[in-house]
């Protein structure tokens, strides 16, 4: 007989090993479905090695002067940074086990608030701004950041006062906040285009590393990434040290015991979801000021559901969500370069991804579990 039992805990080098394993193992198979699928491929063996190729042709340019000319590198790290970004602002919440998947329409209305903002109070292009540029940006801080804690505290209230499930409250959430981006557009774009187009004012400030060339992505990207850095480690240290950080950790391993203890639930379960909300919000607001420049259905591009999958894969550690992040997003420019450079079908790629996901996620049972061969030993593991 055949058994399975949870391990209490497993060396931390063999539990990335089995990480490491799993991930090359995924691009093993991938490579062998490239084989079977892609015609190119079969008729030469020989370029197999530019299926792995493409991966890293997807976040380099090789034709690049140097590193800070290098589009496809940077583009990377900015994508990176604005999913790690909303992955951290979930975290709090699903540390609580409070199952926020709403941080797709929490990040939307920050960026639908923030480019209200701009629109009213800086007009559109031919226009003269009503407001400094500075005061601008920072109106449309605020913005973002209220517009995603109102829409984040909603499910909360509900659940705090009628026990309503928040899976589903958030997630419907999601279709409202889209919806509500589709009507402000027919109202702000009357020929029915609904393309608001890029908006002239309430932009985030460049830095300038690379003054020799001001249009180099590093000037435009490297704030947003400095921002998502310091916020990885900021959320680390309030869930880690702070006081609220840990009555966050007591309500969701049992709300019994945060009872039992003096906490108020539904005080930490509204103020915990106030900031998922605001950080969301703020995630809204760098796409806003920092990328776009405007607004559309499509402005988060499903990264709220991703960003699921970034904070559970690192067991919502804010530092490991840097990795996790960044491991999400070089699979998804690596399969873009392999539609491109292998001149397949747009399905192949998205074969890929969830081929490499179901390896990287599945080796979390073996992480987590024990095969055993008898009842002994499922009591000894259990022990």
């Amino acid at each position: 007989m055949i058994h399975l039992a949870k391990r209490e805990k497993m060396n931390p080098l063999a539990a990335w090993g089995i990480r490491l394993a799993a991930f090359v193992l995924g691009l093993i198979v991938c490579g062998l479905l490239a084989f079977l699928m892609v015609e190119k491929l079969q008729k030469e063996p020989g370029k197999i090695l530019d299926f792995y190729k493409c991966f890293i042709d997807g976040i380099s340019s090789q034709n690049a002067k140097s590193f800070f000319e290098n589009r496809k590198l940077w583009v990377f790290m900015k994508n990176t940074a604005v999913l790690l970004c909303i992955a951290l602002a979930l975290t709090p919440a699903f540390r609580m086990r409070f199952w926020n998947i709403g941080g797709e329409g929490q990040t939307l209305v920050g960026v639908l608030a923030a480019i209200a903002v701009s629109l009213y109070l800086g007009g559109r292009k031919g226009e003269e701004s009503l407001l400094p540029e500075w005061a601008l940006v920072i109106l449309m801080f605020f913005a973002a950041v209220i517009a995603g804690a109102v829409w984040g505290v909603i499910p909360a209230l509900f659940k705090a006062k009628w026990n309503t499930n928040e899976t589903l409250f958030t997630l419907m959430m999601n279709y409202i906040a889209t919806f509500l981006v589709s009507y402000f557009l027919i109202i702000w774009v009357p020929s029915g285009s609904s393309a608001l187009g890029k908006l002239p004012y309430g932009s985030l400030p460049n830095i300038m590393i690379y003054p020799e060339k001001a249009s180099a992505p590093s000037n435009k990207y490297l704030l947003i990434i400095l921002i998502s850095l310091v916020l990885a480690v900021g959320l680390y240290i309030y869930m880690k040290y702070s006081k609220h950080g840990y009555e966050i950790s007591v309500v969701g391993e049992s709300e019994r015991t945060a009872r039992y203890v003096g906490i108020k639930v539904k005080t930490v379960t509204i103020r915990t979801m106030i900031l998922s909300g605001a950080l969301c919000g703020l995630t809204g607001f760098l796409i806003a000021a920092g990328l776009d420049n405007s607004v559309t259905t499509e402005s988060v591009g499903g990264q709220g559901f991703t960003a699921i999958m970034v904070s559970w894969l690192a067991n919502f550690n804010p530092l490991l969500m840097i990795l996790t992040s960044g491991i999400i997003i070089f699979l998804n420019q690596g399969a873009d370069q392999i539609s491109t450079t292998l001149s397949v079908s747009g399905a192949f790629p998205n074969v890929v991804i969830g081929v490499m996901l179901f390896f990287i996620i599945g080796c979390e049972f073996f992480i987590n579990y024990k095969i055993c061969r008898s009842r002994d030993e499922r009591k000894e593991a259990v022990r």
